[in-house]
């Protein structure tokens, strides 16, 4: 059973930076795409990114395009969400998830079986 822990959130200025972090423990973290999702009061769960097992593809929702990077480390079973540019609409509770399929981006909670407990970003106007 694979246990994911997010970790990087706060409270930050908007056009500040953050760098998320989700480790990975009890599973094969190397066979598993990943992605980040985020929830905002009132609203739907949405995807954010999400990488294949050795990070060479990536997949953004285009709100955040050119903004946040995804990109793991398989050695320290650690993906991580790099933030800039942040803006107000950017605040949510943001959830790392993993995926069995190791080649998949997809941008379908349902194709996620594993998921962190999120982390809360902020941030402020």
């Amino acid at each position: 059973q694979v246990q994911l822990v997010e970790s990087g959130g706060g409270l930050v200025q908007a056009g500040g930076s953050l760098r998320l972090s989700c480790a990975a423990s009890g599973g094969t973290f190397s066979r598993y795409a990943m992605g980040w999702f985020r929830q905002a009061p009132g609203k739907e769960r949405e995807f954010v990114a999400a990488n294949t097992w050795s990070g060479g593809s990536t997949l953004y929702a285009d709100s955040v395009k050119g903004r946040f990077i995804i990109s793991r480390d398989n050695a320290k079973n650690t993906v991580y969400l790099q933030m800039n540019s942040l803006k107000p609409e950017d605040t949510a509770v943001y959830y790392c998830a993993g995926n069995s399929q190791s080649y998949s981006l997809s941008r379908l909670e349902g194709r996620y079986a594993y998921w962190g407990q999120g982390t809360q970003v902020t941030v402020s106007s």
